[in-house]
């Protein structure tokens, strides 16, 4: 709460806890007792002003447009009641509903965002407090009391306020207010086919009927007179909703898939938590109904978290979203809708946002796809997703553009979704999918076969992984071993950093599975959007992926850098072992992280551990400032790696995530290929082995451009090893490379094209 002064008295010294019960009574009988709707809130705003001793009480309720308009209230002129209008963001009580969260000021004319309304007569009125009336994460309407003489309010008060707004919430999703059909988006019309066109989380094509992922429950009482009772009913829901959880992580879709178990161990954990129950529990013991607490403690804490963008806070807030729908599912004895025998054969989920835990309620067997709106956190479902071989695309507005039991084509591939597909989307779908399995035809074909172009020049294919779902496929794709696998991923899915033995186990795992093929293993790269929950992140950075990131934070935290190599040391025990550092940016840091992994060496040593039979330590090359320190760093280490996706975008000053940049510059350009083969070439001379791990190495157009400067060894992820394979099998690199020669010293834009057309003209497969 903002303007909050210790001389100023209390609002109401009198209202306490007692008092606030009395007034959630006295609540429950208005909203029992006859009338319409407007009479009904009529009575709230009069009770609420009565009771608290408040001078204004005003209910604001969203219309059309995001336009608040005065529904009621006690104290201003009541001509204002339905012709005060404000849009959201207008005024205070704009502000309100814009961000979602309560506003308790001392004196409101000074707030930045007053705005003076003269036919609503408030201008006596210089303290305000006021809550976003919330349902289904939207903002309802707002929830207002006013005072003339300047005072502060307490935390009792906004938290009744809050919980009145509820039950105002109820009235105005019964549409016994304003018809819930106004304020809803009409979207396109649902007869016509629509594409829907965002971005791929897992790749993919699948076909089905729309089921909408709609998992919040209408609450039909809020106010309770028995809190025993109440307890009592909470702790039976809570021990059921534990078993349930226990059986989705006893579940056979999850046989054998340690990261999904990892993640719904982790949500297990938060189902657990303390704080959250203890809050539950007291919010009946303040006169609510066990449903009215889970839904109180849920919307308070979305006001306060659903503002914050980091990744972490986001995953855990949408954990809190699942766990809070399926307490009130047992609350009120009913099964998940996933759980239905309606649901068809054929099913993409379309939702707002999705758990793990939710996604696995549903029939594996009937699931063909999923659709999340845009901006929906994603990384802990799309795991689980990925591990079934699951299509996910976020798309922007599907929920207004899908109907239920739509027909939905769901293109993993190309981050789009096809919506009542016309005829021929559907014939192109399907020779879509006959192509794509043609292609792995093709592909387990050559499998076993040699990665050797046509000429005889042997490239080396490896893997990038960061989950332990991933290494089946390096067997599957006949991939040599894993070039990049990115340690910071099992990371993010736990609550608290994982120590020494669990790290340990970990990467032995990860070891034991590879069948001795090489695997080259990054240090933390977290920071800028890949934050951990227990690192306290840089407040304020404006450009995050150039700030404290990765090898930065590892240099400053060495003992977790120092841990996780310590780790990585004793799972290698007897076997080779390759270290490569992120975001070095000059020697001295790779000097320094080095001796931090010396340091674990001698540990290791003195202990009389066995130690990896050989250790080799590298660096990603992604800060273009390393390019010009070359002669002092090759000495020093025993292979490179080329990031190309950092490092295109450091090269080209363009953000990578902004839509508006991202395509602006091509990896395919002669600056950019000119850079690469320098690099090579000095590499070459130092008899440096470098590969490049990108998205260009998985691309086979761009793997073939890589090949023509030099480079022998590509990883990339595993869809794309068949592609890449098939295409340096039919290449001849002595005449790409004499072709590329004459290419380096234009000017052009880019020189995909001029690369297409040499593949097109000498049989190429791209």
């Amino acid at each position: 709460m903002t303007g909050v002064l210790g001389d100023i008295p209390a609002a109401s010294p009198g209202f306490d806890g007692a008092a606030s019960r009395r007034l959630l009574a006295r609540l429950r009988d208005v909203m029992a007792g006859s009338g319409s709707g407007q009479e009904r809130l009529d009575k709230i705003v009069t009770l609420i002003g009565m009771e608290m001793g408040a001078d204004v009480c005003s209910c604001y309720v969203m219309r059309a447009g995001e336009v608040l308009e005065l529904f009621s209230t006690l104290g201003l002129n009541q001509d204002a009641v339905h012709n005060t209008r404000l849009r959201v963001g207008e005024g205070i009580v704009g502000d309100i509903a814009g961000h979602a969260r309560p506003i308790a000021l001392d004196n409101a004319p000074s707030h930045p965002s007053f705005a003076y309304r003269p036919e609503t007569g408030e201008d006596p009125f210089l303290s305000l407090a006021g809550v976003p009336i919330l349902r289904g994460g939207k903002v309802r309407g707002v929830l207002v009391i006013q005072h003339k003489d300047r005072r502060r309010y307490t935390e009792v008060e906004v938290e009744t306020l809050q919980t009145i707004a509820m039950v105002v919430a109820e009235l105005v999703a019964q549409g016994e207010l304003v018809n819930p059909q106004e304020v809803a988006s009409t979207g396109d019309p649902a007869l016509l086919p629509a594409r829907l066109s965002g971005t791929s989380l897992a790749s993919g094509l699948a076909m089905g009927l729309a089921v909408i992922h709609r998992p919040q429950l209408t609450i039909r009482q809020m106010v309770s007179e028995d809190a025993e009772s109440e307890l009592a009913r909470l702790n039976a829901a809570i021990a059921t909703m534990h078993s349930a959880i226990d059986d989705l992580l006893n579940a056979a879709a999850l046989a054998g898939l340690s990261e999904p178990k990892d993640i719904l161990e982790t949500y297990r954990m938060f189902a657990e938590d303390r704080g959250w129950l203890s809050r539950i529990r007291e919010a009946i013991r303040m006169g609510l109904t066990a449903e009215g607490a889970v839904q109180q403690v849920q919307n308070d804490t979305r006001a306060r978290m659903s503002h914050l963008t980091d990744p972490y806070i986001r995953e855990r807030l949408l954990d809190l979203e699942d766990l809070t729908n399926r307490l009130l599912q047992h609350l009120a004895g009913r099964k998940s809708e996933a759980d239905g025998g309606t649901l068809p054969e054929d099913i993409v989920l379309v939702a707002r946002s999705m758990g793990p835990a939710e996604l696995l309620d549903y029939d594996q067997r009937r699931l063909r796809g999923v659709i999340l709106e845009e901006g929906s956190p994603s990384s802990h479902v799309c795991i689980v997703a990925r591990a079934l071989n699951i299509p996910v695309v976020q798309a922007p507005d599907a929920l207004n553009r899908i109907e239920p039991l739509d027909p939905v084509i769901v293109d993993g591939d190309h981050g789009q979704a096809f919506v009542r597909p016309a005829e021929d989307i559907q014939m192109a779908f399907a020779e879509a999918v006959a192509l794509r399995a043609r292609k792995e035809q093709m592909y387990e074909a050559i499998r076993a076969l040699p990665s050797v172009t046509r000429d005889g020049v042997p490239i080396s294919i490896q893997l990038n992984c960061g989950l332990l779902i991933d290494l089946p496929h390096l067997k599957a794709s006949g991939a040599e071993g894993i070039g990049l696998y990115r340690t910071e991923i099992p990371f993010m899915v736990r609550s608290t950093y994982p120590d020494v033995h669990a790290q340990t186990d970990l990467y032995s795992r990860i070891l034991g599975q590879t069948d001795d093929k090489p695997v080259v293993f990054r240090t933390l790269d977290v920071g800028g959007d890949k934050m951990l929950p227990y690192i306290a992140a840089s407040e304020g950075e404006e450009n995050p992926a150039l700030g404290w990131r990765a090898i930065r934070i590892g240099l400053d935290h060495p003992s977790l850098l120092r841990q996780q190599l310590r780790a990585l040391l004793r799972a290698s025990a007897g076997r080779p072992l390759s270290v490569m550092f992120p975001m070095i940016a000059e020697v001295a840091e790779f000097d320094a992280a080095r001796r931090l992994l010396d340091l674990e060496i001698a540990r290791l040593e003195g202990q009389g551990g066995e130690p990896p039979s050989r250790v080799r330590v590298g660096t990603m090359i992604e800060v273009p400032a390393l390019l010009w320190q070359l002669p002092a760093l090759l000495p020093r280490v025993d292979f490179l790696s080329v990031g190309s996706n950092d490092l295109t975008q450091y090269i080209f000053a363009s953000d990578r995530g902004n839509p508006r940049t991202s395509g602006r510059y091509d990896p395919l350009s002669p600056a950019m290929l000119s850079l690469l083969r320098r690099l090579v070439e000095a590499c070459g001379d130092a008899n440096v082995p470098v590969s490049i791990c990108g998205e260009m190495a998985g691309r086979p157009l761009d793997a073939m451009a890589l090949i023509g400067i030099g480079f022998r060894t590509l990883s990339m992820s595993p869809p794309s090893v068949g592609p890449v394979k098939t295409m340096l099998r039919s290449l001849d690199v002595a005449a790409l490379r004499q072709y590329m020669n004459g290419l380096y010293l234009r000017g052009d834009h880019s020189l995909r094209d001029k690369l297409r057309s040499f593949a097109k003209d000498h049989g190429v497969l791209i």
